[in-house]
Formats: structure tokens, C-alpha cells, sequence
């Protein structure tokens, strides 16, 4: 009995930081509608000013308890600087540039962190009040976690009385209800926007903080926090605070039970849970279906490729053919990256652009690619091949059934949980996968040919894809994506439309990540983590998702630019996330669509 009192109150007291940092995330959300990538930066802030802060004062609860203000005081301000110098500049920019925009801020804060403070962990010094402890049930319980379980419902009830009772939580209402009409009856959008900016940031910058008794402070935090910051808002339901601390609940609590009844699961326990509540709640716990702006987004067609783009693609096709002639070994290795970088970006785009569905997981395909043709390296090549895009195609298929039905931040929300549940697999299941130590001695032939092969299966399925987005399958999906009523009432299926683009999508990524187990020669759960699916989302972000060769254009930067950087300088997070956020701002349409533009 004392061991499921204990792990209860354990579980309470662990979902007080993550709360607060949801509570942050949903209510920016609700008004400005930012899908803020940059939050678990923020909350890494907290915890690294914490430590700088605590250490310097009494270690007296009094102390402790203003020190914890002052580092979210000081936290909004940096939340509002953030809002008004760049966030402001791109709310008419589409929302998925806005993502990449955090992202590059988050890879700021991450080294000018690092600069600050150092590489090593910091733990903060625990004071004689901090090491107390009470009895229940014969079982020991420290006095400070007691404390953060009272936090929550505080944090909670003022928020609630906020944004419930204040001529200000109105104001909050109406710009999450309908913006362009709260802006026609006067409200101030821009201190609005600053200022809820500044309380979400100071939420997330108060849950670092109130952890570091408990962990240390590290560089790595910020995107563990932000993975399960959304897994909680998408649970409770987009801009319910009431949601977010009932999901942080449930998140807490199963965490503290499975990590000791079923430790295997705890790496995927979370992304399970969310599965399972968007199978049941398409918009979660206490999410509401999002009431219509009052006007209708117009999306402009791909545009007609012009009679020289056919000849300028063969042109380079050729040119990259001869490349084994006359480019060194070293830009060889990197174009064959590019290539099967490009592949990748494309069969994102599908879904991205023409399909309209946003995945923050499509490194799931890619990974299972790589597994399938590892496993079958014993047959010839072209046959390990083949099993990349079919197994991926196959599987992606069967997910996509349930995927499909969901929308927006839901619908990838839910291609992460997945991709994490196969990340789990390639790591648990050692007797198949090899678990970290992976899958060694996949080599091809040699260089020069497996370099042909990949040209040109790079270019055959860019080919292929490309097609598909200008057939009548594309134009049907498009029409899909842009208006799903009408395209039901002239007999589109909408659905089958979707699930047949996520199929061919993750078939694609399955056969550029087969191309890069040969290219590597190994194999390793990483090819499945979250950071390669983001690298995908850049690509297609960067290069611009209303064009065709925008994900080209930007997998061949992307890639150029983060192999340069990682080569010849040490900042190099700092240097890549100011070129992102510097392409962002020059080019909100992406790089080709920019070059459209002009």
C-alpha cells in the first residue's frame, strides 16, 4: 500500500513542471497561433538561470520561492523580446514557417547556452529544508515534491480565474475565437500577442526552475520537454489550460507506475496514451472542434513548370552522372547525400503540399527502410533495395489508416507517436535490430556504381513523384486538402485520397533511407529519432512547400550548409539557426518560392 501511495504522489509531483510548460505552450497557441518549437528553449533558460540565481542567494524557502519568481520574470522578458523582434514579423506568414523559425531559435539558444554556461551538467546545491522528507504509510516522501503538487492547482486556479474572469482573459477569448474580428472592434493584437508571449514563457521558465532540486540542468532538456510539452496539449485538447493539467495528470501518473511495472514501455507509455486518446478524441480530452476564421484560406496551384525546366533538369542529371570523373572523393560523399536527401524532402512534400498533412514523424518510413534492406543485404542489391520502399509503402499504408482522420497539429502529433513507437522497437528488439549497437557490414559494390544507383533512383522517384503531384490524383488531392466538403459532394473520397499520398510518401522515405543504410554501411535506431524527422520538415520548409523543386532546393541547402558548418565551426547550431531564421525572414515562401515570387 505505502509503494502505490508513494508512486502516486511521485506522479503528481513530476507533472507539475511538465503543466506548467504545456500551460505556457496552449495558451500562446490560443492566441497567437504559433506552434512555438522554441518552448523546451525556454524552459531550459529557466533551469540554467535557476541554477545561476538559487546558487547566489540564502537557501531559505523565502528565497527560493522569490528566486523561482524572478527567473520567470526574467524569462518573459526574454519571451517578449523573442515576440516582438521576430514572431511578430511572420504572423501572416504561413504557420509551418513560423515552426521553422522557433526551431532555428531553439538551435540559437542551444549553443549560446552552451557558451554561456558550459557543456557539463549543473546541479543545484540541495539546502538542509530541501533534503526533509515526511512518512506515509511507513514510506518515506520529500517535503519539496509535497510542495509541487500544491503548485499545480494553484498555477491552475489563477490562470482559470485569468482567463475566465478578467477583462483581459476576454479580450484573450475573443482573439482565439476569431482574430480578424477581434482586430475590426479595436483590440490591440500586437501587446496582446506580447504579452501572452510573456506568460507562457514565464510558465515554462518557472517549470525549469522547479526542477532542478529533483535534476541538473543540461543542454539536452530542451527537446525532451518540448516532445512531451506537446504529447500533454494535444492529449488535454489545443488551448485548453483545464485539459493540459488533467493530461499532465495522467502523463505523470503512468509514467510513475510503468517506469516500475513495465520499465520496456516507459520509452513509448507516452506516445501509446496519445495514440489511443486521438483514436477515441480526434481533438482530445477537453479540445473543441476550431470555429472558422470567417474566411476561407485560398492555396494558389503549383504553377505550370516552364518548357526550359525539362532541359535544365536533364542538363544537371547528366552533369551529376559525370560527377565520379572529376569531383573528389569527399563532395562526392556529400552529393550522394544530397540526392538521397532531396528523396527524402520530396515524398515529405507530397504529403506536406498537394496532401496537406503535416508530419512530424516521417522518420519513421525512412528508418524502416533502412531496417528492411540491412536485413535482406544478403540478396543482390537491387533486391535489398526494392524491400526499402515496399516494407516502408506497406506499413505506412497501415498506419495511415488511422492517421488520416485527424488533422493539423493532431494528425502530426500522431505520425510522432508512431514514429516513436517504431524508434522503441528498433531499440528494444536487439535479436532483430542489433537494439544501439545497430546493423553492421552494409556496403555496396563500390563507390562510383552504388553513386549511379543512386542518382538514378533519386531521380526516377522525384520523377515519379513529381508526376503523381501534377495527374489528376494530385489535382484531386489538392482539391481535397483545400475544401473537404466539396470535394465529398463531386464524389472525391477524401480519406482514400489521403491514406494512398501517405502511403506513397512513406514508400519514398522508405527508399531513400535504404539508399543511406548502404551509403553509411550500418544501420542504428538514430535514423528513426525525432531529429530526423525535423531535418525532413526543414528541408520541405526551406525549399517551399507550393512549389515542386522547393524540397529539392532545400534538401541540397539544408544539407550543403549543416555538412559545411559541422566541418568548420564549432557554433555551428548558432550559425545554422541564424541562417534559418534569416531564410525565413527574407524568404517566407521558402527558397523557390521566393525565387518565384521575384
Amino acid at each position: 500500500m505505502s509503494f502505490i501511495a508513494v508512486q502516486f504522489l511521485t506522479g503528481l509531483s513530476s507533472s507539475v513542471s511538465l503543466f506548467l510548460t504545456a500551460a505556457g505552450l496552449t495558451v500562446i497557441f490560443g492566441v497567437t497561433r504559433v506552434v512555438n518549437f522554441a518552448h523546451g528553449s525556454l524552459f531550459m533558460l529557466g533551469a540554467y538561470l535557476g541554477w545561476t540565481i538559487l546558487t547566489r542567494l540564502p537557501h531559505t524557502p523565502v528565497w527560493f520561492a522569490g528566486g523561482i519568481l524572478a527567473v520567470a520574470a526574467v524569462v518573459a522578458i526574454v519571451g517578449a523580446a523573442l515576440e516582438t523582434s521576430l514572431l511578430r514579423r511572420l504572423y501572416r506568414a504561413p504557420e509551418l514557417f513560423q515552426l521553422l523559425a522557433t526551431f532555428g531559435v531553439m538551435l540559437i539558444i542551444q549553443d549560446v547556452t552552451q557558451l554561456l554556461w558550459g557543456p557539463n551538467d549543473l546541479s543545484l546545491p540541495r539546502a538542509p529544508w530541501l533534503r526533509g522528507f515526511v512518512t506515509i504509510l511507513d514510506a518515506r516522501f520529500p517535503t519539496y515534491d509535497l510542495v509541487l503538487i500544491g503548485i499545480g492547482p494553484l498555477v491552475l486556479l489563477a490562470l482559470l480565474i485569468l482567463l475566465r474572469r478578467t477583462r483581459f482573459g476576454m479580450l484573450i477569448r475573443a482573439c482565439t475565437e476569431n482574430r480578424d474580428l477581434a482586430g475590426a472592434l479595436g483590440i490591440d493584437q500586437r501587446m496582446l500577442s506580447t504579452t501572452i508571449f510573456a506568460l507562457g514563457a514565464g510558465l515554462a521558465g518557472m517549470g525549469g526552475a522547479l526542477i532542478l532540486p529533483d535534476t541538473s540542468a543540461n543542454t539536452q532538456m530542451d527537446l525532451a520537454v518540448i516532445v512531451e510539452a506537446f504529447v500533454v496539449v494535444v492529449v488535454g485538447g489545443m488551448g485548453s489550460v483545464t485539459g493540459a493539467f488533467l493530461a499532465s495528470l495522467l502523463i505523470g501518473e503512468l509514467q510513475a507506475f510503468g517506469i516500475v511495472l513495465i520499465p520496456k514501455a516507459t520509452l513509448v507509455l507516452l506516445f501509446v496514451i496519445m495514440a489511443f486518446v486521438l483514436s477515441l478524441r480526434p481533438n482530445g480530452l477537453l479540445g473543441s472542434i476550431p470555429l472558422s476564421s470567417g474566411h476561407q484560406t485560398i492555396r494558389r496551384l503549383f504553377p505550370a513548370p516552364s518548357r526550359q525546366l525539362p532541359w535544365v533538369a536533364g542538363a544537371l542529371v547528366f552533369l551529376a552522372a559525370t560527377a565520379p570523373f572529376w569531383l573528389p572523393a569527399y563532395p562526392m560523399a556529400v552529393l550522394t547525400e544530397m540526392l538521397i536527401a532531396a528523396l527524402f524532402a520530396c515524398g515529405l512534400h507530397l504529403m506536406m503540399g498537394p496532401g496537406g498533412m503535416i508530419s512530424f514523424g516521417h522518420a519513421a518510413w525512412f528508418g524502416l527502410g533502412a531496417y528492411a534492406s540491412a536485413l535482406a543485404v544478403r540478396a543482390p542489391m537491387p533486391v535489398a533495395l526494392l524491400a526499402a520502399p515496399v516494407a516502408a509503402g506497406l506499413i505506412a499504408g497501415l498506419f495511415g489508416w488511422f492517421i488520416v482522420r485527424l488533422s493539423g497539429v493532431y494528425l502530426a502529433m500522431l505520425t510522432l507517436a508512431f514514429a516513436q513507437i517504431v524508434w522503441a522497437i528498433a531499440t528494444q528488439w536487439t535479436w532483430l535490430t542489433g537494439g544501439d549497437d545497430g546493423i553492421l557490414g552494409v556496403w555496396p559494390s563500390g563507390p562510383v556504381p552504388f553513386y549511379w544507383w543512386v542518382l538514378a533512383l533519386t531521380s526516377g522517384a522525384i520523377w515519379l513523384l513529381q508526376r503523381a503531384v501534377r495527374s489528376p490524383f494530385g489535382l484531386a488531392l489538392r482539391g481535397a486538402r483545400d475544401d473537404q466538403n466539396r470535394a465529398l459532394a463531386i464524389g472525391l473520397q477524401p480519406a482514400r485520397l489521403r491514406m494512398v499520398a501517405f502511403a506513397l510518401s512513406g514508400s519514398a522515405a522508405g527508399l531513400s533511407g535504404g539508399l543511406f543504410a548502404f551509403k553509411t554501411g550500418s544501420v542504428f535506431p538514430t535514423y528513426v529519432a525525432i531529429g530526423k524527422s525535423v531535418d525532413g520538415l526543414l528541408m520541405v520548409l526551406l525549399g517551399g512547400i507550393e512549389t515542386v523543386v522547393g524540397p529539392i532546393a532545400g534538401a541540397i541547402a539544408y544539407t550543403g550548409l549543416y555538412d559545411l558548418l559541422l566541418q568548420t565551426m564549432p557554433l555551428w547550431r548558432l550559425v545554422l539557426g541564424l541562417t534559418i531564421v534569416g531564410l525565413v525572414l527574407a524568404f517566407p515562401d521558402g527558397i523557390a518560392g521566393g525565387r518565384r515570387r521575384a
